[in-house]
């Protein structure tokens, strides 16, 4: 079932590339066309089946039905002017930025058929490379529609992320960002603090405790310093609620109280268990 007539996909990585790669895999449109800053990915992206047509140039989105903007935050913001200039009215405009309180009113004026998208889906790699149509099955899409969101483009959009896998929840942007603070930014930011807390020479025993608990300490420190700064007040109020849970232990340890560690010990193995 053709959805769409072109999909136009801004930035063919790791998530770009997957979308395109789904969408061509499900014949959800009669063509897709990516745009890259980088002349490899965009080879990689054609012999890969992800794209049928790919430039430098953001021209190729002309006549595109539904565009998808997949790079950084603040890089969408930037082209976003550019971008406007050249799609149709009736083109419906989605991204799959992190974060949404800055970005949705933003192009939401820009694009007149936008609506927020953020697919909780991919890995602490990144590139064309390690795209599969497959990555978004089972997963969780949040979408941030406003007041001013058009119906018939949300419907669009929740067909397309059903089609891909994806099960989709509407959140508003605000509420979008101050949740994800929690269950992603944070937990990024307790990995790459614990990796630099361990001196290097004690690497070599690490098991798989260290591993498992780290493995995002290796995802893009580029794209992470945009996301921790374009969420910062919200990710600065969870940092504080985290050092207060980690103080705690401190304390029950220094003061061995027993009894105290294990109740706080307990009540995070119960949250653990629920976690889905």
């Amino acid at each position: 079932m053709k959805l769409f007539n072109k999909v136009a996909i801004v930035g063919t990585g790791l998530i770009g590339g997957s979308i395109a790669l789904a969408i061509k895999k499900k014949g959800l449109s009669n063509e897709v066309v990516g745009v890259s800053r980088h002349k490899k990915n965009l080879l990689l992206a054609k012999r890969r089946g992800a794209i049928d047509r790919g430039s430098r140039a953001l021209a190729i989105i002309k006549d595109a039905d539904l565009l998808i903007l997949a790079t950084p935050v603040d890089t969408i913001i930037d082209l976003a002017p550019r971008i406007a200039k050249l799609v149709g009215k009736d083109c419906i405009v989605t991204d799959v930025g992190s974060t949404k309180e800055e970005i949705v009113p933003i192009l939401g004026k820009a694009f007149s058929n936008y609506v927020g998208s953020h697919p909780l889906a991919g890995s602490e790699k990144r590139s064309i490379a390690n795209a599969h149509a497959g990555i978004f099955k089972g997963s969780l899409c949040i979408l941030t529609p406003t007041k001013d969101t058009p119906q018939r483009a949300l419907g669009r959009i929740k067909i397309l992320w059903r089609k891909l896998g994806a099960k989709t929840v509407l959140l508003t942007p605000e509420t979008h960002d101050r949740v994800l603070s929690f269950v992603s930014h944070l937990p990024h930011s307790v990995a790459f603090s614990l990796m630099n807390s361990i001196p290097s020479g004690y690497l070599k025993f690490a098991a798989a405790g260290l591993k498992d608990t780290t493995r995002i300490a290796a995802s893009d420190s580029a794209l992470w310093v945009d996301i921790l700064l374009g969420n910062r007040k919200n990710i600065l109020k969870s940092m504080e609620l985290f050092q207060g849970n980690l103080s705690k232990i401190k304390s029950a340890i220094k003061k061995r109280d027993k009894r105290q560690l294990a109740l706080i010990l307990k009540k995070a193995q119960v949250k653990r268990a629920n976690l889905a």
